[in-house]
Protein backbone atom coordinates (compact mmCIF):
# COMPACT_ATOMS: atom_id res chain seq x y z
CA UNK A 1 0.00 0.00 0.00
CA UNK A 2 1.21 3.50 -1.51
CA UNK A 3 2.16 5.59 2.24
CA UNK A 4 0.13 8.80 0.92
CA UNK A 5 -1.96 8.14 -2.33
CA UNK A 6 -2.16 12.08 -3.81
CA UNK A 7 -0.74 15.55 -3.18
CA UNK A 8 -3.66 16.99 -1.88
CA UNK A 9 -1.92 19.00 0.66
CA UNK A 10 0.00 20.93 -1.86
CA UNK A 11 0.34 24.76 -1.18
CA UNK A 12 0.02 28.24 -2.63
CA UNK A 13 3.30 30.39 -2.52
CA UNK A 14 0.98 33.08 -0.43
CA UNK A 15 0.57 29.97 1.65
CA UNK A 16 4.36 29.68 2.41
CA UNK A 17 4.90 33.02 3.03
CA UNK A 18 2.01 32.75 5.78
CA UNK A 19 4.89 29.91 7.34
CA UNK A 20 7.49 31.68 6.81
CA UNK A 21 10.52 30.56 9.45
CA UNK A 22 9.91 31.97 13.14
CA UNK A 23 12.28 32.30 16.53
CA UNK A 24 15.68 33.35 16.43
CA UNK A 25 17.12 32.59 12.62
CA UNK A 26 13.31 33.48 11.21
CA UNK A 27 15.17 36.51 9.48
CA UNK A 28 18.76 35.50 8.80
CA UNK A 29 18.23 34.21 5.09
CA UNK A 30 19.64 30.36 5.84
CA UNK A 31 17.53 28.19 4.11
CA UNK A 32 15.60 25.67 5.67
CA UNK A 33 15.83 21.91 5.17
CA UNK A 34 12.13 21.92 4.18
CA UNK A 35 10.00 25.00 2.72
CA UNK A 36 7.17 23.64 5.06
CA UNK A 37 9.56 23.26 8.38
CA UNK A 38 8.39 26.44 10.30
CA UNK A 39 10.87 26.21 13.45
CA UNK A 40 12.79 22.75 14.31
CA UNK A 41 14.38 23.20 17.79
CA UNK A 42 15.92 21.51 20.82
CA UNK A 43 14.99 22.00 23.98
CA UNK A 44 17.10 21.16 26.70
CA UNK A 45 16.03 21.30 30.82
CA UNK A 46 13.10 23.71 29.62
CA UNK A 47 15.38 25.46 27.41
CA UNK A 48 15.83 25.93 23.95
CA UNK A 49 19.01 25.23 23.07
CA UNK A 50 20.72 28.23 20.63
CA UNK A 51 22.23 27.33 17.36
CA UNK A 52 24.44 29.23 14.68
CA UNK A 53 21.71 28.44 12.10
CA UNK A 54 18.62 26.96 12.02
CA UNK A 55 18.49 22.61 12.67
CA UNK A 56 17.11 20.29 10.12
CA UNK A 57 15.23 17.70 11.27
CA UNK A 58 17.42 15.25 10.91
CA UNK A 59 20.09 17.49 12.99
CA UNK A 60 17.75 18.08 15.79
CA UNK A 61 17.32 14.60 16.23
CA UNK A 62 21.25 14.19 15.98
CA UNK A 63 21.74 16.59 19.11
CA UNK A 64 18.67 14.77 21.18
CA UNK A 65 20.45 11.26 20.85
CA UNK A 66 24.01 12.64 21.70
CA UNK A 67 23.24 15.21 24.70
CA UNK A 68 19.84 14.62 25.87
CA UNK A 69 16.36 16.81 25.72
CA UNK A 70 13.61 16.53 23.07
CA UNK A 71 13.40 18.14 19.53
CA UNK A 72 10.16 20.00 18.34
CA UNK A 73 9.45 20.19 14.83
CA UNK A 74 6.49 22.84 13.18
CA UNK A 75 5.36 21.90 9.82
CA UNK A 76 2.50 23.81 8.09
CA UNK A 77 0.92 22.23 5.33
CA UNK A 78 3.88 19.87 4.41
CA UNK A 79 3.80 17.39 1.12
CA UNK A 80 3.65 13.97 0.37
CA UNK A 81 8.04 14.86 -0.60
CA UNK A 82 8.16 17.37 2.05
CA UNK A 83 7.39 15.26 4.72
CA UNK A 84 8.47 11.68 3.90
CA UNK A 85 12.30 12.68 5.68
CA UNK A 86 10.59 13.51 8.77
CA UNK A 87 8.32 10.48 8.67
CA UNK A 88 11.42 8.39 7.92
CA UNK A 89 13.90 10.09 10.58
CA UNK A 90 11.26 9.94 13.30
CA UNK A 91 9.52 6.12 12.40
CA UNK A 92 6.22 7.35 12.06
CA UNK A 93 3.44 5.27 10.98
CA UNK A 94 2.14 5.33 7.61
CA UNK A 95 -1.38 5.75 8.15
CA UNK A 96 -0.45 8.66 10.92
CA UNK A 97 1.56 9.96 8.24
CA UNK A 98 -1.05 10.23 5.13
CA UNK A 99 -3.37 11.80 7.65
CA UNK A 100 -1.18 14.16 8.48
CA UNK A 101 -0.33 15.13 5.01
CA UNK A 102 -4.15 14.81 3.79
CA UNK A 103 -5.70 16.63 6.69
CA UNK A 104 -9.40 16.12 6.95
CA UNK A 105 -9.58 14.21 10.01
CA UNK A 106 -12.08 13.95 12.73
CA UNK A 107 -10.48 15.05 16.24
CA UNK A 108 -8.70 11.90 17.54
CA UNK A 109 -6.54 10.08 19.70
CA UNK A 110 -4.51 6.77 18.23
CA UNK A 111 -1.35 5.15 19.67
CA UNK A 112 1.54 4.06 17.34
CA UNK A 113 3.94 1.97 18.77
CA UNK A 114 6.29 4.50 20.47
CA UNK A 115 4.45 6.85 19.20
CA UNK A 116 0.82 9.08 20.04
CA UNK A 117 -0.85 10.89 17.16
CA UNK A 118 -3.59 13.50 18.03
CA UNK A 119 -5.83 15.28 15.49
CA UNK A 120 -7.34 18.93 16.68
CA UNK A 121 -9.74 20.99 14.60
CA UNK A 122 -8.68 24.37 15.30
CA UNK A 123 -11.93 27.02 15.39
CA UNK A 124 -11.65 30.49 14.32
CA UNK A 125 -14.34 32.94 14.66
CA UNK A 126 -15.08 35.39 11.31
CA UNK A 127 -15.97 38.69 12.45
CA UNK A 128 -18.98 40.45 10.56
CA UNK A 129 -20.87 43.62 10.36
CA UNK A 130 -23.71 41.83 9.17
CA UNK A 131 -25.30 38.36 10.05
CA UNK A 132 -26.73 37.26 6.59
CA UNK A 133 -27.82 33.71 4.68
CA UNK A 134 -23.93 33.83 3.65
CA UNK A 135 -21.97 35.02 6.20
CA UNK A 136 -19.21 32.80 7.64
CA UNK A 137 -19.55 32.55 10.71
CA UNK A 138 -16.56 29.92 11.79
CA UNK A 139 -13.15 28.95 10.17
CA UNK A 140 -11.97 25.55 10.77
CA UNK A 141 -8.28 24.11 10.90
CA UNK A 142 -6.31 21.57 11.67
CA UNK A 143 -2.88 20.47 14.33
CA UNK A 144 -1.79 16.98 14.05
CA UNK A 145 0.42 16.68 16.81
CA UNK A 146 2.96 13.18 17.01
CA UNK A 147 4.70 12.41 20.67
CA UNK A 148 7.40 10.88 21.17
CA UNK A 149 9.76 9.85 23.19
CA UNK A 150 12.26 12.54 22.88
CA UNK A 151 10.36 14.60 20.13
CA UNK A 152 7.44 16.52 19.31
CA UNK A 153 6.01 17.37 15.77
CA UNK A 154 3.16 19.76 14.66
CA UNK A 155 1.58 19.41 11.08
CA UNK A 156 -0.82 22.65 10.97
CA UNK A 157 -3.30 23.29 8.19
CA UNK A 158 -5.27 26.15 7.38
CA UNK A 159 -4.54 29.76 7.58
CA UNK A 160 -4.85 29.85 11.31
CA UNK A 161 -4.36 28.11 14.20
CA UNK A 162 -0.56 29.18 14.36
CA UNK A 163 1.29 28.25 16.87
CA UNK A 164 4.01 31.10 17.49
CA UNK A 165 2.57 32.57 20.31
CA UNK A 166 2.36 28.97 22.59
CA UNK A 167 6.01 28.18 21.83
CA UNK A 168 7.07 31.63 22.88
CA UNK A 169 4.91 31.40 25.96
CA UNK A 170 6.23 27.72 26.90
CA UNK A 171 10.02 28.88 25.79
CA UNK A 172 9.17 31.33 29.21
CA UNK A 173 8.09 28.46 31.22
CA UNK A 174 10.78 26.82 31.33
CA UNK A 175 9.52 24.67 34.55
CA UNK A 176 6.65 23.21 32.95
CA UNK A 177 8.55 22.67 29.32
CA UNK A 178 10.92 20.57 31.10
CA UNK A 179 8.37 18.23 31.32
CA UNK A 180 9.18 17.07 27.89
CA UNK A 181 6.88 16.03 24.63
CA UNK A 182 3.33 15.59 27.10
CA UNK A 183 3.52 19.43 28.35
CA UNK A 184 3.67 20.42 24.81
CA UNK A 185 1.19 18.25 24.25
CA UNK A 186 -1.26 19.64 26.99
CA UNK A 187 -0.07 23.57 26.29
CA UNK A 188 -1.63 22.53 22.48
CA UNK A 189 -4.48 21.10 23.55
CA UNK A 190 -5.50 23.84 26.20
CA UNK A 191 -5.05 26.62 23.58
CA UNK A 192 -7.10 24.91 21.36
CA UNK A 193 -10.04 24.31 23.83
CA UNK A 194 -9.25 28.10 24.92
CA UNK A 195 -10.02 28.96 21.29
CA UNK A 196 -13.19 26.95 21.06
CA UNK A 197 -14.69 28.44 24.54
CA UNK A 198 -13.82 31.79 22.98
CA UNK A 199 -15.84 31.12 20.14
CA UNK A 200 -18.83 29.79 21.87
CA UNK A 201 -19.06 33.11 23.47
CA UNK A 202 -18.97 34.63 19.98
CA UNK A 203 -21.57 32.19 18.62
CA UNK A 204 -23.49 32.87 21.66
CA UNK A 205 -23.83 36.27 20.55
CA UNK A 206 -25.05 36.09 17.04
CA UNK A 207 -27.61 33.56 18.67
CA UNK A 208 -28.94 35.91 20.75
CA UNK A 209 -28.96 38.78 17.75
CA UNK A 210 -30.94 36.53 15.75
CA UNK A 211 -33.46 35.69 18.92
CA UNK A 212 -34.35 38.91 19.74
CA UNK A 213 -35.17 39.95 16.31
CA UNK A 214 -37.16 36.83 15.13
CA UNK A 215 -39.36 37.51 18.70
CA UNK A 216 -39.43 41.65 18.45
CA UNK A 217 -39.51 41.56 14.27
CA UNK A 218 -37.18 44.35 14.21
CA UNK A 219 -34.43 42.07 11.98
CA UNK A 220 -33.60 42.01 8.27
CA UNK A 221 -36.32 40.81 6.48
CA UNK A 222 -38.49 41.18 9.02
CA UNK A 223 -41.81 43.64 9.34
CA UNK A 224 -44.52 44.27 12.06
CA UNK A 225 -47.76 44.94 12.02
CA UNK A 226 -50.28 45.17 15.01
CA UNK A 227 -50.54 41.45 15.21
CA UNK A 228 -46.57 41.09 15.93
CA UNK A 229 -43.43 40.28 14.70
CA UNK A 230 -43.52 39.33 10.75
CA UNK A 231 -40.54 36.81 11.10
CA UNK A 232 -37.12 37.41 10.13
CA UNK A 233 -34.70 35.72 7.03
CA UNK A 234 -34.91 32.07 7.38
CA UNK A 235 -31.74 31.79 5.95
CA UNK A 236 -29.40 33.30 7.98
CA UNK A 237 -31.22 30.80 10.84
CA UNK A 238 -30.33 28.24 8.61
CA UNK A 239 -26.83 29.75 7.58
CA UNK A 240 -26.04 29.74 11.70
CA UNK A 241 -27.21 26.38 12.36
CA UNK A 242 -24.80 25.27 9.85
CA UNK A 243 -21.82 27.17 11.36
CA UNK A 244 -22.93 25.67 14.51
CA UNK A 245 -23.03 22.42 13.12
CA UNK A 246 -19.44 22.29 11.71
CA UNK A 247 -18.37 23.74 15.52
CA UNK A 248 -19.95 20.67 17.08
CA UNK A 249 -18.23 18.57 14.54
CA UNK A 250 -14.78 19.83 16.07
CA UNK A 251 -16.01 19.55 19.61
CA UNK A 252 -17.60 16.58 19.97
CA UNK A 253 -14.95 13.82 18.77
CA UNK A 254 -12.78 15.42 21.17
CA UNK A 255 -14.10 14.91 24.40
CA UNK A 256 -13.18 11.04 24.68
CA UNK A 257 -9.63 11.28 23.49
CA UNK A 258 -8.90 13.80 26.51
CA UNK A 259 -10.96 12.03 28.73
CA UNK A 260 -8.68 8.69 27.89
CA UNK A 261 -5.63 10.91 28.21
CA UNK A 262 -6.45 12.36 31.60
CA UNK A 263 -7.56 8.79 32.77
CA UNK A 264 -5.94 5.88 31.07
CA UNK A 265 -1.77 5.73 32.61
CA UNK A 266 0.20 6.50 29.54
CA UNK A 267 4.29 6.09 29.08
CA UNK A 268 4.69 8.94 26.78
CA UNK A 269 2.80 11.38 28.92
CA UNK A 270 4.56 12.74 32.18
CA UNK A 271 2.17 11.58 35.06
CA UNK A 272 2.22 15.39 36.34
CA UNK A 273 0.99 16.16 33.05
CA UNK A 274 -1.63 13.84 32.91
CA UNK A 275 -3.47 15.51 35.70
CA UNK A 276 -3.78 18.97 33.56
CA UNK A 277 -5.72 16.77 30.91
CA UNK A 278 -8.43 16.32 33.00
CA UNK A 279 -9.32 20.42 33.03
CA UNK A 280 -8.87 20.20 29.39
CA UNK A 281 -11.73 17.13 28.89
CA UNK A 282 -13.89 19.27 31.34
CA UNK A 283 -13.81 22.35 28.90
CA UNK A 284 -14.27 20.16 26.28
CA UNK A 285 -17.60 19.00 28.24
CA UNK A 286 -18.42 22.13 28.80
CA UNK A 287 -18.07 23.59 24.99
CA UNK A 288 -19.43 20.79 23.65
CA UNK A 289 -23.15 21.19 26.20
CA UNK A 290 -22.92 25.08 24.88
CA UNK A 291 -22.66 23.77 21.43
CA UNK A 292 -25.69 21.19 21.52
CA UNK A 293 -27.71 23.72 23.62
CA UNK A 294 -27.06 26.15 20.62
CA UNK A 295 -28.10 23.67 18.04
CA UNK A 296 -31.57 23.00 20.25
CA UNK A 297 -32.26 26.76 20.65
CA UNK A 298 -31.50 27.35 16.58
CA UNK A 299 -34.33 24.52 16.40
CA UNK A 300 -36.78 26.51 18.77
CA UNK A 301 -36.06 30.34 16.86
CA UNK A 302 -36.34 28.31 13.61
CA UNK A 303 -39.86 26.89 14.23
CA UNK A 304 -40.83 29.76 15.84
CA UNK A 305 -39.59 32.04 12.76
CA UNK A 306 -41.60 29.71 10.35
CA UNK A 307 -45.03 29.56 12.97
CA UNK A 308 -44.73 33.68 12.92
CA UNK A 309 -44.57 33.52 8.85
CA UNK A 310 -47.18 31.40 8.74
CA UNK A 311 -49.24 33.40 11.15
CA UNK A 312 -48.67 36.32 9.29
CA UNK A 313 -49.67 34.38 5.93
CA UNK A 314 -53.10 33.97 7.91
CA UNK A 315 -53.58 37.74 8.43
CA UNK A 316 -53.12 38.83 5.05
CA UNK A 317 -55.55 36.52 4.46
CA UNK A 318 -58.04 37.02 6.54
CA UNK A 319 -58.07 40.51 5.83
CA UNK A 320 -57.82 39.69 1.94
CA UNK A 321 -61.22 38.04 2.86
CA UNK A 322 -62.46 40.92 4.55
CA UNK A 323 -62.03 43.62 1.89
CA UNK A 324 -63.70 41.17 -0.78
CA UNK A 325 -66.49 40.31 1.81
CA UNK A 326 -67.25 44.64 2.15
CA UNK A 327 -66.72 44.64 -2.00
CA UNK A 328 -69.03 42.03 -2.44
CA UNK A 329 -72.07 43.92 -1.16
CA UNK A 330 -71.14 47.45 -3.44
CA UNK A 331 -70.39 44.33 -6.04
CA UNK A 332 -73.92 42.59 -5.83
CA UNK A 333 -76.26 46.05 -5.30
CA UNK A 334 -75.13 47.35 -8.44
CA UNK A 335 -75.63 44.31 -10.34
CA UNK A 336 -78.74 43.66 -9.46
CA UNK A 337 -79.77 47.35 -10.66
CA UNK A 338 -77.79 46.95 -13.79
CA UNK A 339 -79.96 44.29 -15.20
CA UNK A 340 -82.69 47.25 -16.36
CA UNK A 341 -85.44 45.47 -15.52
CA UNK A 342 -88.65 47.80 -16.08
CA UNK A 343 -90.17 46.65 -12.40
CA UNK A 344 -87.25 47.21 -9.78
CA UNK A 345 -87.72 48.50 -5.63
CA UNK A 346 -87.73 52.33 -6.54
CA UNK A 347 -86.57 52.70 -9.78
CA UNK A 348 -88.72 55.88 -10.45
CA UNK A 349 -89.02 57.34 -6.73
CA UNK A 350 -86.53 60.50 -7.18
CA UNK A 351 -84.37 59.44 -3.68
CA UNK A 352 -84.00 55.81 -5.23
CA UNK A 353 -80.21 56.32 -6.45
CA UNK A 354 -78.97 58.58 -3.19
CA UNK A 355 -80.97 55.79 -0.76
CA UNK A 356 -79.54 52.77 -2.62
CA UNK A 357 -76.13 54.57 -2.24
CA UNK A 358 -76.07 55.57 1.68
CA UNK A 359 -77.84 51.78 1.78
CA UNK A 360 -74.72 50.40 0.28
CA UNK A 361 -72.56 52.63 2.28
CA UNK A 362 -74.02 51.65 5.40
CA UNK A 363 -74.12 47.71 5.05
CA UNK A 364 -70.25 48.12 4.29
CA UNK A 365 -69.05 50.22 7.16
CA UNK A 366 -71.29 47.73 9.13
CA UNK A 367 -69.06 45.01 7.92
CA UNK A 368 -66.14 46.77 8.19
CA UNK A 369 -66.37 47.83 11.83
CA UNK A 370 -67.45 44.16 12.99
CA UNK A 371 -64.49 42.65 10.74
CA UNK A 372 -62.37 45.33 12.89
CA UNK A 373 -63.31 44.68 15.85
CA UNK A 374 -62.95 40.77 15.55
CA UNK A 375 -59.49 41.54 14.95
CA UNK A 376 -59.64 40.62 10.89
CA UNK A 377 -58.40 44.24 9.73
Amino acid sequence: MSMIRDLRAAVSPSQRKSAAPYGPYADTGVPEASSAVVDCAVYRDGHRVRTERPLTPHEAMLRVRREGGFAWIGLHQPTEAEFAGVASEFGLHPLAVEDAVHAHQRPKLERYDNTLFTVFKTIHYVDHDELTATSEIVETGEVMCFTGRDFFITVRHGGQGSLRALRHRLQDDPELLAKGPSAVLHSIADHVVDGYMAVADAVQDDIDEVEIEVFSGTGKGSSRGKGGARGTDAGRIYQLKREVLEFKRAVAPLLRPMQLLSERPMRLIDPDIQKYFRDVADHVARVQEQVIGFDELLNSILQANLAQATVAQNEDMRKITSWAAIIAVPTMICGVYGMNFDHMPELHWRFGYPMVLLGIAGICLTIHRTLKRNGWL
